[in-house]
């Protein structure tokens, strides 16, 4: 986490000392849909909510990126563009939505990984 952003602002100091790379990645990402959704139910409603919102979700994806770069496993590196590329797409969202991203389609996205870790 220190790689990415200081730690004296980091919302999650927990995850960023070590837990969140422990985490299986459906898990990081399920977890990470929780606060893209509220920055997609904030967005233009109420800038305060949907600015935590936001910063908190770019930490879980910095930190998610992080898991992914430290990783050894080969497999990883599909992981990572993966996650750079939802990143990119969240960012794009609110700031031009050059690329005509539809809000609904990236919850579906997430919802995936949210019902696998609740085993559905």
């Amino acid at each position: 986490m220190d790689k990415i952003m200081g730690m004296e602002n980091c919302q999650h100091k927990s995850l960023a000392e070590g837990g969140w790379a422990k985490m299986p990645f459906y898990l990081q990402m399920g977890n990470l849909g929780s606060e893209v959704s509220r920055a997609l139910k904030w967005f233009g409603k109420n800038e305060k909510r949907f600015q935590v919102s936001f910063e908190r979700a770019l930490e879980l994806f910095d930190l998610t990126i992080e898991a992914a770069q430290d990783a050894e496993s080969g497999c990883r590196g599909g992981r990572l563009k993966e996650v750079c590329r939802a990143r990119e797409e969240f960012c794009d969202y609110f700031y031009g939505n050059s690329w005509g991203t539809n809000p609904v389609k990236i919850m579906r996205y997430y919802d995936q990984f949210a019902m696998l870790g609740r085993g559905l």
